[in-house]
């Protein structure tokens, strides 16, 4: 999957708007594409950021491994993670330096598909498909895009705000307001119940969002598996999420909701108590419910979005 921007919220049947569209399928799966490069990705960027070498990999192996991935010229999908059903509290926690709203400007500085042009045309492989969706997504390099992200504290940790940072990544990057709204959904591994009885509360972050547009369409994002290590400066820190998206239109349309997969991959470098620099590799794969292609492309991501984000603490 690549980014489509311009493509991205075109929800319109062809009865709608009276001209001929793609096939209901793939553009639902262009569609797609966006939400999942924006929610929140080769040649190596340069940045003033962790880039992994021996001396590091001896001092943190764990956090070297999880971080040489953005770098990677091939990916292959991370196993689930081991959360337990139990307790229902599982989710990605950050450093506490990150806990705030921060001011961030996010760049696509490199994009590549490693196993080929085909595997990013859409459930049936389509060429022509593609080769659009390729063209798309090199329009949007070395453009920057402004947006606010919040990582809020917990009784269990420093966590993503999902409602909010969805809802700035999808309408900063669509460059409009296209999300009518986004709620959390419980899941076994991460639901409401279990954090109230742990001692949270009614604003503590979930796992799983449910986002409905302007438009007649909604996504849910499941969370796979999550990793995430940091120095012993506690300055660098490094973190995988990978992500189940199902995506379907809510009006009549009967088609089949579009089912993907993905793989984020961050490392945070703290330069100050107020400054942060970034970078966010995208890597997405297919997905045996949806893509023709999936054995052949034997559970390796189809393509790679990097990016470097500069943030800056927002001002109360």
């Amino acid at each position: 999957m690549v980014v489509v921007l311009p493509l991205a919220y075109g929800f319109s049947t062809s009865n709608e708007n009276g001209k001929s569209q793609h096939n209901n399928a793939q553009s639902r799966r262009s569609i797609l594409s966006t939400l999942i490069q924006t929610t929140t990705t080769t040649s190596l960027i340069s940045s003033p950021l962790l880039l992994p070498t021996k001396a590091f990999a001896k001092e943190n192996n764990k956090l070297f491994t999880i971080s040489n991935r953005i770098n990677a010229n091939e990916l292959t999908m991370p196993p689930p993670s081991r959360a337990s059903e139990l307790n229902g509290i599982d989710n990605l926690y950050y450093p506490t330096w990150l806990s705030g709203t921060w001011d961030v400007t996010q760049t696509l500085v490199d994009a590549s598909t490693p196993l080929g042009l085909k595997f990013i045309g859409g459930p049936s492989g389509s060429m022509d498909i593609a080769a659009s969706s390729w063209k798309e997504q090199l329009i949007q390099l070395n453009t920057p895009i402004n947006l606010q992200l919040r990582f809020v504290p917990t009784k269990f940790g420093v966590a993503e705000d999902r409602l909010f940072n969805t809802k700035q990544r999808l309408d900063n990057f669509a460059g409009r307001s296209v999300v009518a709204s986004v709620q959390y959904a419980n899941v076994g591994g991460s639901n409401r119940a279990s954090v109230l009885a742990l001692g949270g509360n009614e604003d503590t972050p979930l796992q799983t969002t449910l986002t409905y547009f302007k438009g007649p369409a909604a996504q849910k994002i499941f969370l796979l598996g999550h990793d995430s290590a940091s120095n012993e400066e506690d300055t660098n820190f490094a973190a995988i999420e990978s992500q189940r998206s199902i995506f379907a239109l809510t009006n009549q349309n009967t088609a089949p909701p579009v089912t993907t997969d993905s793989e984020s991959i961050w490392v945070f470098t703290k330069i100050d108590n107020d400054t942060v620099s970034a970078k966010l590799r995208i890597a997405s794969y297919l997905n045996a419910q949806s893509d023709s292609l999936y054995f052949e492309a034997r559970n390796k991501a189809v393509s790679f979005a990097d990016y470097v984000l500069t943030m800056k603490r927002a001002s109360l």
